[in-house]
Protein backbone atom coordinates (compact mmCIF):
# COMPACT_ATOMS: atom_id res chain seq x y z
CA UNK A 1 0.00 0.00 0.00
CA UNK A 2 1.45 3.34 -1.05
CA UNK A 3 2.37 5.77 1.70
CA UNK A 4 1.80 9.49 2.15
CA UNK A 5 4.05 11.42 4.50
CA UNK A 6 3.08 14.86 5.82
CA UNK A 7 5.49 17.22 7.55
CA UNK A 8 3.32 19.22 9.90
CA UNK A 9 3.02 21.57 12.84
CA UNK A 10 0.41 23.91 14.26
CA UNK A 11 -3.27 24.36 13.47
CA UNK A 12 -2.89 24.74 9.69
CA UNK A 13 -0.96 21.50 9.49
CA UNK A 14 -3.53 19.65 11.57
CA UNK A 15 -6.29 20.84 9.24
CA UNK A 16 -4.52 19.40 6.21
CA UNK A 17 -3.87 16.06 7.91
CA UNK A 18 -7.53 15.87 8.95
CA UNK A 19 -8.59 16.43 5.36
CA UNK A 20 -6.10 13.84 4.18
CA UNK A 21 -7.31 11.04 6.45
CA UNK A 22 -10.86 11.65 5.21
CA UNK A 23 -9.73 11.70 1.57
CA UNK A 24 -7.66 8.48 1.68
CA UNK A 25 -7.29 5.43 3.90
CA UNK A 26 -5.81 6.79 7.18
CA UNK A 27 -3.49 3.78 7.34
CA UNK A 28 -1.63 5.23 4.34
CA UNK A 29 -0.81 8.46 6.20
CA UNK A 30 2.24 9.16 8.35
CA UNK A 31 2.39 12.60 9.96
CA UNK A 32 5.85 13.71 11.08
CA UNK A 33 5.33 16.44 13.64
CA UNK A 34 7.39 19.41 14.75
CA UNK A 35 8.68 19.09 18.32
CA UNK A 36 10.73 22.30 18.35
CA UNK A 37 7.81 23.85 20.28
CA UNK A 38 8.06 21.24 23.06
CA UNK A 39 8.98 22.60 26.46
CA UNK A 40 8.81 22.00 30.19
CA UNK A 41 6.25 24.05 32.09
CA UNK A 42 5.44 23.57 35.76
CA UNK A 43 7.45 20.37 35.57
CA UNK A 44 5.32 18.97 32.74
CA UNK A 45 6.55 17.97 29.29
CA UNK A 46 4.26 19.72 26.82
CA UNK A 47 4.20 18.89 23.08
CA UNK A 48 1.87 21.54 21.60
CA UNK A 49 2.00 20.50 17.94
CA UNK A 50 1.64 16.79 18.68
CA UNK A 51 -1.29 17.54 20.99
CA UNK A 52 -3.02 19.77 18.43
CA UNK A 53 -2.80 16.95 15.89
CA UNK A 54 -3.97 14.31 18.37
CA UNK A 55 -6.95 16.42 19.41
CA UNK A 56 -7.83 17.30 15.81
CA UNK A 57 -7.68 13.78 14.40
CA UNK A 58 -9.61 12.30 17.33
CA UNK A 59 -12.38 14.90 17.09
CA UNK A 60 -11.54 16.36 20.49
CA UNK A 61 -10.16 19.74 19.36
CA UNK A 62 -11.80 23.04 20.20
CA UNK A 63 -13.33 23.83 16.83
CA UNK A 64 -13.42 27.60 17.35
CA UNK A 65 -9.79 28.15 18.32
CA UNK A 66 -8.22 25.11 16.63
CA UNK A 67 -6.09 24.16 19.63
CA UNK A 68 -6.93 22.73 23.03
CA UNK A 69 -9.90 20.51 23.78
CA UNK A 70 -13.60 21.06 23.22
CA UNK A 71 -15.57 21.38 26.45
CA UNK A 72 -12.45 22.21 28.43
CA UNK A 73 -12.64 23.39 32.06
CA UNK A 74 -10.15 25.63 33.83
CA UNK A 75 -10.22 24.80 37.54
CA UNK A 76 -6.52 23.92 37.61
CA UNK A 77 -5.47 27.18 35.96
CA UNK A 78 -7.73 29.20 38.23
CA UNK A 79 -6.30 27.56 41.34
CA UNK A 80 -2.77 28.05 40.00
CA UNK A 81 -3.38 31.76 39.44
CA UNK A 82 -4.82 32.07 42.96
CA UNK A 83 -1.53 30.68 44.30
CA UNK A 84 0.56 33.12 42.25
CA UNK A 85 1.71 30.54 39.72
CA UNK A 86 2.55 31.28 36.08
CA UNK A 87 -0.71 31.29 34.15
CA UNK A 88 0.45 32.76 30.83
CA UNK A 89 0.35 29.32 29.16
CA UNK A 90 -3.24 28.05 29.00
CA UNK A 91 -3.54 24.61 30.59
CA UNK A 92 -7.07 23.22 30.68
CA UNK A 93 -7.98 20.44 33.08
CA UNK A 94 -8.30 17.71 30.41
CA UNK A 95 -5.20 19.00 28.67
CA UNK A 96 -3.23 18.65 31.90
CA UNK A 97 -4.13 14.95 32.05
CA UNK A 98 -2.28 14.34 28.79
CA UNK A 99 0.77 16.32 29.93
CA UNK A 100 0.90 14.47 33.26
CA UNK A 101 0.68 11.10 31.52
CA UNK A 102 3.38 12.02 29.00
CA UNK A 103 5.71 13.32 31.73
CA UNK A 104 5.24 10.18 33.83
CA UNK A 105 5.84 7.86 30.87
CA UNK A 106 8.99 9.77 29.87
CA UNK A 107 10.22 9.46 33.46
CA UNK A 108 9.79 5.67 33.14
CA UNK A 109 12.08 5.71 30.12
CA UNK A 110 9.49 5.50 27.37
CA UNK A 111 10.08 7.48 24.18
CA UNK A 112 7.98 10.35 22.87
CA UNK A 113 7.30 8.17 19.82
CA UNK A 114 5.89 5.34 21.95
CA UNK A 115 3.84 7.73 24.10
CA UNK A 116 2.33 9.43 21.05
CA UNK A 117 1.44 6.05 19.52
CA UNK A 118 -0.17 5.00 22.81
CA UNK A 119 -2.43 8.08 22.92
CA UNK A 120 -3.29 7.82 19.21
CA UNK A 121 -4.26 4.19 19.74
CA UNK A 122 -6.42 4.98 22.76
CA UNK A 123 -8.27 7.59 20.73
CA UNK A 124 -8.74 5.45 17.61
CA UNK A 125 -6.55 7.48 15.27
CA UNK A 126 -5.80 5.43 12.17
CA UNK A 127 -2.91 7.50 10.84
CA UNK A 128 0.61 7.08 12.21
CA UNK A 129 1.87 10.11 14.16
CA UNK A 130 5.63 10.39 14.64
CA UNK A 131 7.50 13.14 16.50
CA UNK A 132 10.35 14.42 14.35
CA UNK A 133 12.86 13.36 17.02
CA UNK A 134 13.01 11.83 20.47
CA UNK A 135 15.95 14.14 21.16
CA UNK A 136 15.44 17.69 22.37
CA UNK A 137 15.34 20.38 19.66
CA UNK A 138 14.37 23.81 21.00
CA UNK A 139 13.19 26.60 18.70
CA UNK A 140 14.68 29.88 19.90
CA UNK A 141 13.86 33.36 18.61
CA UNK A 142 16.51 36.05 18.23
CA UNK A 143 14.42 39.21 18.63
CA UNK A 144 14.63 42.90 19.39
CA UNK A 145 13.93 41.89 22.99
CA UNK A 146 16.81 39.41 23.07
CA UNK A 147 16.84 35.62 22.80
CA UNK A 148 13.42 34.12 23.60
CA UNK A 149 12.25 30.55 24.05
CA UNK A 150 9.61 29.80 21.45
CA UNK A 151 6.63 29.64 23.80
CA UNK A 152 7.68 32.86 25.50
CA UNK A 153 7.70 34.55 22.09
CA UNK A 154 4.60 32.85 20.69
CA UNK A 155 2.26 32.63 23.68
CA UNK A 156 3.45 34.96 26.42
CA UNK A 157 4.52 37.80 24.10
CA UNK A 158 1.96 36.94 21.40
CA UNK A 159 4.55 37.27 18.60
CA UNK A 160 4.99 41.00 19.30
CA UNK A 161 8.84 41.05 19.37
CA UNK A 162 10.46 41.62 15.99
CA UNK A 163 12.30 38.50 14.81
CA UNK A 164 15.90 38.78 13.69
CA UNK A 165 16.67 35.06 13.29
CA UNK A 166 15.42 31.63 14.34
CA UNK A 167 17.69 29.02 15.96
CA UNK A 168 17.17 25.35 16.76
CA UNK A 169 19.08 24.37 19.86
CA UNK A 170 20.20 20.75 19.86
CA UNK A 171 19.44 20.16 16.17
CA UNK A 172 23.08 19.52 15.34
CA UNK A 173 23.10 16.34 17.42
CA UNK A 174 19.42 15.30 17.20
CA UNK A 175 18.52 12.16 15.33
CA UNK A 176 15.22 11.50 13.54
CA UNK A 177 12.79 9.46 15.62
CA UNK A 178 12.45 5.78 14.78
CA UNK A 179 10.44 5.32 11.61
CA UNK A 180 10.79 8.88 10.32
CA UNK A 181 13.51 8.35 7.71
CA UNK A 182 12.05 5.00 6.69
CA UNK A 183 8.62 6.55 6.13
CA UNK A 184 10.05 9.34 3.95
CA UNK A 185 12.16 7.00 1.83
CA UNK A 186 9.27 4.55 1.33
CA UNK A 187 6.62 7.20 0.57
CA UNK A 188 5.15 7.74 -2.86
CA UNK A 189 4.07 11.27 -1.86
CA UNK A 190 5.53 13.75 0.62
CA UNK A 191 3.47 16.78 1.59
CA UNK A 192 4.57 19.86 3.53
CA UNK A 193 1.55 21.24 5.35
CA UNK A 194 0.63 24.96 5.24
CA UNK A 195 2.38 25.39 8.57
CA UNK A 196 4.70 28.32 9.29
CA UNK A 197 7.82 27.46 7.23
CA UNK A 198 10.24 29.11 9.65
CA UNK A 199 8.66 28.17 12.99
CA UNK A 200 6.90 24.85 12.31
CA UNK A 201 8.66 23.21 9.34
CA UNK A 202 12.25 24.42 9.67
CA UNK A 203 12.65 22.63 13.03
CA UNK A 204 12.04 19.35 11.16
CA UNK A 205 14.45 20.34 8.39
CA UNK A 206 17.09 21.31 10.97
CA UNK A 207 17.47 17.63 11.84
CA UNK A 208 20.05 16.54 9.28
CA UNK A 209 18.71 13.03 8.84
CA UNK A 210 15.26 14.33 7.91
CA UNK A 211 16.57 16.86 5.41
CA UNK A 212 18.85 14.22 3.85
CA UNK A 213 15.95 11.77 3.51
CA UNK A 214 13.83 14.41 1.78
CA UNK A 215 16.62 15.10 -0.69
CA UNK A 216 17.16 11.39 -1.35
CA UNK A 217 13.54 10.27 -1.57
CA UNK A 218 12.09 9.43 -4.98
CA UNK A 219 8.61 10.69 -4.12
CA UNK A 220 7.51 14.15 -5.26
CA UNK A 221 7.62 16.69 -2.43
CA UNK A 222 4.67 19.07 -2.52
CA UNK A 223 4.22 22.06 -0.20
CA UNK A 224 0.91 23.76 0.47
CA UNK A 225 1.45 27.50 0.77
CA UNK A 226 0.35 29.09 4.05
CA UNK A 227 -0.40 32.35 2.21
CA UNK A 228 -3.66 33.46 0.64
CA UNK A 229 -3.59 36.78 -1.19
CA UNK A 230 -0.30 37.75 0.43
CA UNK A 231 -1.62 37.13 3.94
CA UNK A 232 -1.49 34.33 6.49
CA UNK A 233 -4.92 33.65 7.92
CA UNK A 234 -3.54 32.71 11.33
CA UNK A 235 -0.25 33.13 13.12
CA UNK A 236 2.79 35.31 12.50
CA UNK A 237 3.92 34.00 9.09
CA UNK A 238 3.51 37.26 7.14
CA UNK A 239 4.86 39.40 10.00
CA UNK A 240 7.87 37.11 10.33
CA UNK A 241 8.58 37.23 6.59
CA UNK A 242 8.63 41.03 6.64
CA UNK A 243 10.94 41.06 9.67
CA UNK A 244 13.32 38.65 7.91
CA UNK A 245 13.41 40.91 4.84
CA UNK A 246 11.36 38.65 2.58
CA UNK A 247 8.57 39.48 0.18
CA UNK A 248 5.28 38.10 1.48
CA UNK A 249 4.46 35.97 -1.54
CA UNK A 250 4.54 32.42 -2.83
CA UNK A 251 7.88 32.94 -4.58
CA UNK A 252 9.48 33.42 -1.15
CA UNK A 253 7.82 30.24 0.15
CA UNK A 254 9.02 28.26 -2.87
CA UNK A 255 12.59 29.55 -2.62
CA UNK A 256 12.66 28.76 1.09
CA UNK A 257 11.98 25.09 0.31
CA UNK A 258 13.94 25.02 -2.95
CA UNK A 259 16.42 22.29 -1.92
CA UNK A 260 13.63 19.74 -1.41
CA UNK A 261 10.59 21.01 -3.30
CA UNK A 262 9.05 19.64 -6.51
CA UNK A 263 5.71 21.42 -6.45
CA UNK A 264 3.73 24.11 -4.65
CA UNK A 265 -0.03 24.23 -4.15
CA UNK A 266 -1.31 27.81 -3.93
CA UNK A 267 -4.65 29.55 -3.65
CA UNK A 268 -6.70 29.98 -6.82
CA UNK A 269 -6.31 33.76 -6.80
CA UNK A 270 -2.54 33.75 -6.29
CA UNK A 271 0.55 33.19 -8.42
CA UNK A 272 4.02 31.75 -8.14
CA UNK A 273 6.63 32.66 -10.74
CA UNK A 274 9.56 30.47 -9.67
CA UNK A 275 10.95 28.89 -12.85
CA UNK A 276 10.99 25.10 -13.03
CA UNK A 277 8.57 24.53 -10.16
CA UNK A 278 5.27 22.71 -10.70
CA UNK A 279 2.40 24.83 -9.38
CA UNK A 280 -1.13 23.71 -8.60
CA UNK A 281 -4.08 25.87 -7.59
CA UNK A 282 -7.23 25.42 -5.57
CA UNK A 283 -9.20 27.35 -2.97
CA UNK A 284 -6.83 26.74 -0.03
CA UNK A 285 -9.04 28.29 2.69
CA UNK A 286 -9.79 25.41 5.08
CA UNK A 287 -12.89 25.98 7.18
CA UNK A 288 -15.14 22.96 6.71
CA UNK A 289 -14.10 19.31 6.50
CA UNK A 290 -14.94 19.43 2.79
CA UNK A 291 -12.49 22.34 2.40
CA UNK A 292 -9.75 20.36 4.12
CA UNK A 293 -10.41 17.32 1.93
CA UNK A 294 -10.35 19.49 -1.22
CA UNK A 295 -6.93 20.92 -0.37
CA UNK A 296 -5.55 17.47 0.49
CA UNK A 297 -6.88 16.03 -2.75
CA UNK A 298 -5.43 18.92 -4.79
CA UNK A 299 -2.01 18.39 -3.22
CA UNK A 300 -2.18 14.67 -3.99
CA UNK A 301 -3.27 15.41 -7.57
CA UNK A 302 -0.26 17.70 -8.08
CA UNK A 303 2.01 14.97 -6.70
CA UNK A 304 0.43 12.41 -9.05
CA UNK A 305 1.18 14.64 -12.02
CA UNK A 306 4.86 14.62 -11.05
CA UNK A 307 5.17 10.95 -10.07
Amino acid sequence: MSGIVVLTGGVGGAKLVLGLIHAVDPARVTAIVNTGDDFRHLGLHISPDIDTLLYTLSGKANAAQGWGREGESWAFLSALKELGGEDWFQLGDMDVALHVLRTAMLARGESLTAITAHVAGRWGIGAKILPMSNDSVATMIESDEGLLEFQRYFVERRCVPAVRAVRFGGAETARPAAGVVEAILAADTVLIAPSNPWLSVDPLLSVAGIRDALIQCKAPVIAVSPLIGGHALKGPTAKLMVELGLAVDNDSIARHYSAILDGLLIDSGDRCDVVGLAVGQTDTLMQTLEDKMRVAQAALALAAELA
